[in-house]
């Protein structure tokens, strides 16, 4: 008899294990659950001997963060052409390793932030950062051009969701989770003031990450403009504009989300061909930037379906 509990650390783990051989119990978690025995603690109770087994999905395990720390190990990450999203750099550190450090950062979009040594302290999880941190992205950014591809290969209207300035990741993960589901191309999000493609985004994704592209981007505003010049339109939820009920959303269409504290950006905004307001019956004004999406997003497909119809 095996009884599992989800534990607060997202990892499996067996409540009680009567009178089945070790061995065969481990071979039947990784044969039929795909799971990988990694703790076993032995205990006695009333009930007879039984064990405690903790065990991880294959899936968990790809999540780990990824944190680079220690100038070789950060320069052979970009020397091998690993995504990353942010590298953090002692302040005032111009020797031969760092400066090299920094060439290969230059040659790809990573941020750069030159930091005092008490943060690398803070931010190090070895304690042997040598004046260097790295994050990597938890998985590779797709591009803005493979994401129209998409949409025509699969003979639809480009369908985007497009970021302003996400920084929660449980947000962005939710958000490309909600995409998949409703049958967005891809998610835009900026280079700068925006959270990245995280460890933890890719848990919040529930692994939709795996088949909606994220692309990344210099300049939103600039994006859009481009986009709009391939016949696509820009609807950004916000207050004080028309009901999203009034609208017509069914052409090629991007959904703008704004930051969760101060919404839409006055440039983005202006950008946009369209300004919905999502219709609100309670005691509070606002709803979580994922939610938004989510609603403003099934009011396109409700409204693309109802003209299919």
């Amino acid at each position: 008899m095996l009884a599992n509990e989800m534990t607060p650390d997202n990892k499996y783990k067996s409540s009680l294990l009567f009178g089945i051989q070790r061995d065969l119990v481990c071979k039947y978690l990784e044969v039929k659950g795909g799971l990988t025995v990694t703790e076993i603690n032995e205990d006695s109770s009333s009930w007879g001997n039984y064990r405690n087994i903790k065990i991880e999905s294959e899936e968990n395990m790809r999540y780990e963060e990824l944190t680079i720390e220690g100038r070789n190990a950060v320069l052979e990450a970009f020397r091998a052409g690993k995504t990353i999203d942010k590298l953090f750099v002692l302040d005032g550190c111009q020797d031969g390793p760092v400066r090299t450090i920094l060439r290969e950062a230059k040659k790809t979009d990573c941020i750069v932030n030159f930091v005092k040594k008490e943060r690398l302290d803070q931010m190090s999880e070895t304690g042997k950062h040598q004046g260097v941190i790295a994050y990597a992205a938890a998985y590779e950014y797709g591009t803005v051009e493979e994401m129209l591809e998409r949409a025509k290969e699969k003979n639809e209207q480009p369908f985007l969701i497009l970021l302003d300035n996400i920084e929660d990741p449980h947000n962005l993960g939710s958000i490309i989770r909600t995409a998949n589901q409703v049958g967005a191309h891809g998610v835009i999000i900026p280079k700068r003031r925006a959270v990245g493609l995280t460890a933890t985004v890719a848990k919040a994704s529930a692994g939709a990450i795996n088949y909606t592209p994220v692309a990344k981007v210099t300049n939103l505003v600039k994006t859009m403009d481009e986009l709009k010049k391939q016949g696509m339109w820009f609807v950004c939820g916000d207050m004080g504009g028309d009901s999203m009920y009034s609208l017509d959303l069914t052409g090629p269409m991007g959904v703008v989300i704004g930051n969760e504290g101060e919404g839409v950006s006055r440039l983005v905004k202006e950008n946009c061909d369209f300004v919905a307001t999502i219709p609100m019956f309670g005691d509070i004004d606002s709803l979580n930037a994922s939610v938004a999406m989510g609603v403003l997003s099934y009011e396109i497909v409700r409204q693309r379906t109802a003209k299919k119809g």
